[in-house]
């Protein structure tokens, strides 16, 4: 397993790249535009992480911005962890097998979500090419929210 990013949303992506880039000194990596789902994503990386961040090898702070406004209380603001593994169909069965709730499970063989027992979302990545579909993830619901 290896850790990819922390995210957070932010309310104004202008003022928040201003403060973690001008102000910090991080670096945008890389920036996805989803008009169908109205959210950018910006990835950072530390100012001297910049060179390993290039080739995913140091992890990113991940800037998540909604398009559509809301105020984020209660943490909200705090999305999750990712980590990267090997199979994540292996990884979330390793997870049911030991009592842990796989909130949304891997369907596209790609993303799955668990939660620590304080709450806390942790996003699965597979490594690599997403897996073909499999049962019994492809058709399995979300549990939760994550």
């Amino acid at each position: 397993m290896r850790y990819l990013h922390t995210m957070v949303r932010v309310k104004d992506l202008d003022q928040s790249m201003d403060f973690y880039c001008n102000k910090m000194g991080m670096k945008e990596v890389r920036r996805i535009e989803n008009e169908g789902g109205r959210f950018t994503l910006v990835f950072l990386s530390a100012g001297d992480d910049t060179a390993e961040a290039a080739e995913k090898r140091a992890p990113l702070l991940e800037l998540t911005y909604n398009w559509d406004t809301e105020d984020y209380t209660g943490g909200r603001n705090f999305g999750h962890l990712a980590y990267e593994v090997d199979n994540v169909y292996d990884f979330c069965q390793r997870m049911l097998d030991m009592g842990v709730t796989v909130n949304r499970p891997p369907r596209d063989g790609h993303m799955a979500f668990i939660k620590s027992p304080d709450g806390i979302s942790f996003e699965i990545l597979q490594k690599g090419d997403h897996l073909p579909a499999a049962e019994p993830w492809a058709s399995m619901p979300n549990t939760g929210s994550w």
